[in-house]
């Protein structure tokens, strides 16, 4: 099942983690106060840093399909992570917006790139679909070793060699798994899908060019005008979604039925995402001004690397879920993945449910303890790694092959919508530049925000359920 070539890539995906979600940690306190943006504004740049990546796996799936294959797309990727991070460092360095804007659409685009051509590259490095299922949370386990140690350390980093060291060190990542994608070539070319067996022609590798500079000019533009720019995202997305529809009208009624699953799918995927996308915003913000103390009363812990708690809980919910799942097959219960999804559901109702008590009943001194996030990120971890390694699996599993890359974007496409609404969201509860923050404040104003979301959570359970049913029958209706 494991081998050098999967196990290589897990190291690059390690990487990524460390990279990517380390500068995600200092990117909100770099906003407030390096480049003075308000709570809102910086609210809506860190959301969209987390969803217009994904966003462009669309692009990328595009360009993995028809002109490069997926090696070469994640090649490149990751090359582009470090260009990214790097103009991160010279845009600290002198604190220069314009500069650190176009090192965010970089990276951004970079994270389209990547997010369509790793799953079908991982893919053919297992012998068999059963294989790939089992790997991919254990792949989601060691992308949050990654992401665990940059959000938790990357704070405490900047204290000693500030913003533009840490954007160094992701920068340095990045480039280290470009470094071992390059050297490990040929096995790669060997297993690849018949367009990376090929040489690339100079007229793709001309409209590969045109692309990534229109694509990387409009993700520089989108973070530079947000209230234009999240409209963006919703018609590309929209775009998109109505993209695959037409191609629903070309094929036989049984590749229909499961392409319609796919999209059931992305639309429980993007109600879940805007959950998560709370992580990066909304969540953020409020342990930034309430989160005091150690863990456990001698783990030391910035407030804004409590985020560092959900890819913890990551790191163990990957291989515990694959031991439940593989158990429950073994005395032949198969839940249905939209199945798995309203299970996500439950575990997110309970997150929010503890965050929404929390708040509300904060005391006179405004101070929630590190351990009630550890608790609340605890269950939205494992409702997480659910979503995030089956749901591309499942749509893998069911899409025709020659747009598996493009079908995998979508899963993409799901965590930008939800991230920009999330982040929209995500604003009400934003304060003005010098507003207290008051125990008031935050039991009406964040305690009435996450009660809402808890109660939409419990919603959200039912439908996922009503899904399933409707997959299962789809797909028994595909196979007449």
């Amino acid at each position: 099942m494991w081998n050098k070539l999967n196990k290589s890539m897990m190291v690059c995906q390690m990487a990524f983690g460390l990279s990517f979600y380390g500068v995600m940690a200092i990117l909100t306190r770099f906003f407030l106060e390096d480049l003075n943006y308000s709570e809102a504004d910086t609210m809506m740049i860190v959301g969209a840093f987390s969803s217009i990546g994904p966003l462009f796996a669309i692009a990328g799936g595009f360009i993995a399909d028809k002109f490069l294959g997926s090696y070469r797309s994640l090649t490149i990727a990751f090359g582009t992570f470090g260009l990214g991070y790097f103009l991160l460092v010279v845009g600290a360095s002198i604190t220069s917006v314009p500069i650190s804007m176009v090192g965010i659409a970089l990276a951004s685009y970079a994270r389209g790139l990547m997010s369509p051509s790793y799953p079908s590259l991982f893919k053919r490095t297992f012998s068999s679909q059963e294989d790939f299922e089992k790997g991919m949370p254990v792949n989601y386990s060691v992308n949050n070793i990654g992401a665990f140690l940059g959000q938790y350390l990357f704070p405490m980093f900047v204290l000693a060699i500030g913003f533009n060291g840490g954007f160094l060190i992701s920068s340095s990542m990045a480039t280290l798994a470009f470094a071992i994608l390059v050297f490990t070539q040929r096995p790669f070319f060997e297993i690849g899908a018949k367009i990376d067996q090929e040489p690339v022609s100079a007229r793709n590798w001309a409209f590969f060019g045109s692309i990534s500079l229109a694509m990387i000019g409009l993700v520089f533009y989108m973070f530079s005008n947000m209230d234009i720019g999240k409209n963006i995202v919703y018609a590309i997305g929209a775009g998109a979604i109505l993209y695959f529809i037409g191609l629903m009208f070309k094929v036989s009624r049984s590749e229909k039925l499961k392409m319609g699953t796919i999209l059931i799918m992305v639309v429980l995927t993007t109600a879940f995402f805007v959950y998560y996308g709370q992580m990066m915003t909304s969540m953020t913000i409020v342990a930034i001004n309430t989160m005091r103390g150690d863990l456990f009363g001698f783990i030391p812990i910035a407030p804004e690397s409590s985020m560092a708690m959900n890819p913890l809980w990551c790191m163990v919910a990957g291989p515990v879920l694959a031991l439940i799942f593989s158990s429950l097959e073994k005395r032949n219960i198969n839940l249905t993945t939209a199945t798995k999804v309203s299970f996500s559901f439950v575990l997110t109702a309970i997150a929010f449910a503890i965050l929404t008590l929390a708040v509300k009943g904060i005391g006179s001194d405004i101070v929630i303890r590190p351990e009630v996030f550890l608790t609340i990120h605890f269950f939205q971890a494992f409702a997480e790694v659910i979503v995030g390694s089956l749901v591309q699996a499942f749509i893998l599993s069911v899409t025709p092959k020659a747009i598996e890359n493009f079908s995998v974007s979508l899963f993409s496409v799901a965590i930008a919508l939800s991230g920009i609404v999330g982040a929209v969201l995500s604003t009400s509860i934003a304060l003005e530049k010098g507003e207290a923050v008051t125990q008031e404040v935050v039991k009406n104003v964040y305690g009435g925000y996450f009660g809402t979301l808890t109660i939409w959570a419990v919603v959200m359970v039912g439908v996922a359920l009503l899904s399933s049913v409707m997959i299962t029958r789809m797909l028994k209706a595909s196979e007449k």
